[in-house]
């Protein structure tokens, strides 16, 4: 009986996800040739994915520590960059993470000039 009700649950949710309009819990990477700010949004939303992890956090959680939707919230915690401004991920990633210091670190990537 209870194999039966796990198999149609892992049936439904097969289901779900494999719907060509399905996007939701899917972590966004980085596009190819992301810029300097979609490369430090990203790294803002994974800082504050590992804030979840680390302290065992439910979405609702993390959503009322920055004082967020829990939809909003979600977005973060799979990197929807595009959503977000830089001002205000670094806003809530301050909230979690108060007091806190928040640097910038800019290195020129020598790499990039040798592709060019």
């Amino acid at each position: 009986m209870v194999v039966k009700k796990k198999d149609a649950e892992f049936e439904k949710h097969l289901q779900k996800i494999e719907d060509p309009n399905y996007q939701r819990e899917i972590n966004r990477a980085l596009p190819p040739q992301a810029t300097p700010l979609q490369i430090t949004k990203y790294q803002l939303c994974k800082k504050i994915l590992g804030y979840k992890l680390t302290n065992n956090l439910t979405r609702e959680q993390v959503a009322e520590k920055i004082d967020l939707s829990k939809a909003e919230t979600e977005d973060i915690l799979f990197c929807e960059i595009e959503k977000f401004t830089l001002d205000r991920l670094t806003d809530y990633a301050s909230k979690l993470f108060a007091p806190c210091e928040i640097e910038v670190v800019i290195r020129e990537n020598k790499n990039l000039h040798a592709q060019v």
